[in-house]
């Protein structure tokens, strides 16, 4: 009886473990999807009409490469990615480092949250780079994307985008 017993609580817990892997990598996708669905140019909801960013699906649907600020002098590109059931990103900012992110698990359905997870030509986490990103999706045609800098291992500025899809 108790073998039977220990073999229902084993199943039971294999059941629970799949659906929780299931749910994990169902909340990557939709994740991912969000950023896939940003591909197109993007203006600041209070600029002048210029691209501020532009977002292209790329790889075959396995990665999005966003540009901001396209053809000026501090023009940064950010590649994002699904590796090992996680949303990461690689950051090629224009300080000269790469910063590597991954997206917390959880939270909002409508926001992707990134947190530093190291990174090229960082010598250490005291060394300038971006540590954090943001993007709240409020709707199909507007996004606000928040960036995080870091210096002397302390948030330095921050940046903040509201986004709106250009149409024409």
């Amino acid at each position: 009886m108790i073998k039977r017993i220990g073999v229902w609580a084993l199943a039971v817990l294999a059941i629970g473990a799949a659906s929780i892997v299931a749910s994990a990598a169902d909340t990557t996708t939709a994740r991912f999807d969000k950023l896939k669905a940003l591909a197109g140019d993007w203006t600041k909801s209070d600029g002048d009409g210029l691209v501020a960013a532009t977002y292209r699906v790329t790889a075959g649907g396995s990665a999005v490469l966003e540009t901001l600020h396209p053809g000026a002098a501090d023009e940064m590109v950010t590649i994002y990615t699904v590796d090992k059931g996680d949303v990461v990103m690689t950051h090629y900012c224009a300080v000269g480092n790469q910063p590597h992110m991954k997206a917390v698990r959880g939270g909002d359905a409508n926001a992707i949250d990134f947190k530093f997870d190291g990174g090229g030509n960082i010598k250490s986490p005291n060394d300038p780079h971006m540590h954090e990103a943001t993007f709240a999706f409020k709707d199909a045609d507007h996004v606000i994307s928040t960036w995080q800098f870091f210096k002397d291992g302390k948030p330095g500025e921050k940046a903040e985008f509201n986004l709106v899809r250009k149409t024409s």
